[in-house]
C-alpha cells in the first residue's frame, strides 16, 4: 500500500514537472526576436532614425491602460487588438511611409503582432523597436505621461 502511494505520488510529481516545463517553454517560444523584412532597432537607433527621417510615424501598439503609464512623445496609439488593414490605412499616409511600432518590451508581443499585420497588409517601410517602452525608460529617455 505504501509503495503504491509512493508510486502514484511520484507519477503525479513527474506529470506536474513535465507540465510546468512545457509552460515555461511555451512562454519562451512566444518571444519573437526577428521579423523578416522589418528593421529591428534599439532605443538609440530609434532616436537616430527619427532624426534622419522627420516624417517617421511611431505607433504605440500597447493597450490604453499600458499607455497611461507613459509613452514616447509623438507616438500614435493603435493597440494591436485594433490593428488591421483598415485602421492602418487611417493611420499611415501610404504603404511606403516610414513607420515604427513599439510596445512594452521583448516579452510584449503586441508590436510584433502589429508590425506583422502591417507587413501582411502590404506596408514596406517598417521598423520595430524590440526593446520597447521598457528599454526607453531604462535608458532614462524622456517620455510623456498624460495627466490623470
Amino acid at each position: 500500500m505504501k509503495n503504491h502511494f509512493l508510486a502514484v505520488s511520484g507519477a503525479k510529481l513527474i506529470l506536474l514537472l513535465v507540465f510546468l516545463s512545457n509552460v515555461v517553454a511555451a512562454d519562451e517560444e512566444e518571444i519573437i526576436e526577428h521579423i523578416p523584412g522589418v528593421n529591428k532597432v534599439s532605443a538609440e537607433e530609434l532616436i537616430e532614425l527619427a532624426n534622419q527621417i522627420p516624417e517617421l510615424l511611431i505607433i504605440d501598439s500597447r493597450i490604453v491602460s499600458d499607455r497611461a503609464h507613459g509613452y514616447i512623445e509623438g507616438s500614435n496609439s493603435l493597440p494591436d487588438t485594433d490593428t488591421d488593414c483598415d485602421s492602418l490605412a487611417e493611420t499611415i499616409p501610404d504603404k511606403t511611409h516610414p513607420t515604427l511600432f513599439y510596445c512594452n518590451g521583448p516579452k510584449c508581443g503586441r508590436s510584433a503582432n502589429a508590425v506583422q499585420i502591417a507587413k501582411q497588409c502590404g506596408y514596406t517601410n517598417l521598423h520595430w523597436f524590440f526593446g520597447g517602452f521598457e528599454e526607453w525608460q531604462d535608458k532614462k529617455y524622456p517620455y510623456v505621461k498624460d495627466k490623470q
